[in-house]
């Protein structure tokens, strides 16, 4: 069995130096062959943090890691012109595949202003497209956020305000992407597929509430959709509470699997193919973990 990872933030796997390694390992172990390491750090500064991962880890007892690089909406108010140099400088590198995690998030009290968020969120996408990189979105709406941030948002709808912005600065590159960590409902599944992105399910798609999710995971069609753990957040059932990592992911394909009624291996052999028609480059290399190119 071979699953893929489609977002995971492995810079976090620093306690000591060997724990990146050992998570690794068990991800392999696990049959999570292949990972996505998310470039956004902790700031605009740390994006390329991803990519140095990825070109460090080489061993036959790894998975294959790649990597994006992007500006996070919370981060939407630190972002620099240079930001955007950097992006493209590592936009060089083959095992740098997408522009992310990018969006909005209307979440967080101390989150930037809408229209800060939604101008660098619009700038991201002009430039991966630009590069003719796939983007990974991030899309959190004020639903469940605590009064303060519900009264500072107001009634802006995130979807809304997102899939706005991507019809007007994506769907015509006919690029795709991803919708990481897809936690909208049938209807916003039905605009995004029609915007020509995949769904990727991570570990909350097996909480008990949500119920809308499981909705869209049986609605989605299977050449469509991916799975991911965001860890080392959202660890699945039956980790939750615990720190998440790569190897869990196998927990949240199980329960898609399920949803769908189709083996695992099933699964994760629809999924795997998923992810590499839309990174082409991550299929499987003629020579061990070096990318040739022409």
């Amino acid at each position: 069995m071979h699953l893929i990872d489609s977002h995971a933030h492995l810079e976090f796997y620093a306690d000591h130096p060997a724990e990146r390694d050992e998570v690794l390992h068990r991800s392999f172990v696990a049959g999570v062959k292949t990972i996505l390491a998310i470039g956004i750090g902790e700031e605009p500064a740390e994006m390329h943090k991803a990519l140095d991962i990825a070109n460090s880890v080489c061993a036959s007892d790894m998975p294959q890691i790649y990597a994006s690089a992007g500006i996070h909406p919370e981060q939407a108010h630190n972002a620099k012109i240079t930001d955007i140099s950097e992006m493209e400088r590592l936009a060089a590198d083959p095992r740098l595949i997408a522009i992310g995690e990018i969006g909005l998030d209307y979440y967080h009290l101390t989150n930037p202003e809408i229209p800060i968020q939604q101008r660098v969120f619009a700038a991201q996408m002009d430039v991966a497209a630009s590069l003719g990189k796939p983007v990974l979105i991030h899309c959190r709406t004020s639903e469940m956020a605590t009064p303060q941030a519900k009264q500072k948002f107001g009634a802006a709808d995130a979807w809304a305000d997102t899939l706005a912005l991507v019809a007007e600065h994506w769907t015509d590159h006919a690029l795709g992407g991803i919708m990481h960590c897809f936690s909208g409902n049938v209807d916003d599944a039905r605009r995004a597929l029609d915007a020509g992105f995949y769904l990727s399910f991570a570990g909350n798609l097996t909480y008990p509430k949500a119920v809308v999710m499981r909705e869209v995971a049986v609605y989605a069609p299977a050449d469509r959709i991916l799975v991911e753990t965001d860890a080392p957040f959202l660890a699945p059932v039956p980790r939750r509470g615990q720190r998440n990592e790569p190897a869990f992911v196998a927990h949240t394909a199980a329960a898609l699997a399920e949803l769908r009624g189709v083996a695992l291996d099933e699964l994760a052999a629809v999924t795997t193919e998923n992810f590499r028609r839309l990174f082409p480059t991550t299929r499987p290399q003629p020579r061990g973990c070096i990318i040739e190119t022409e």
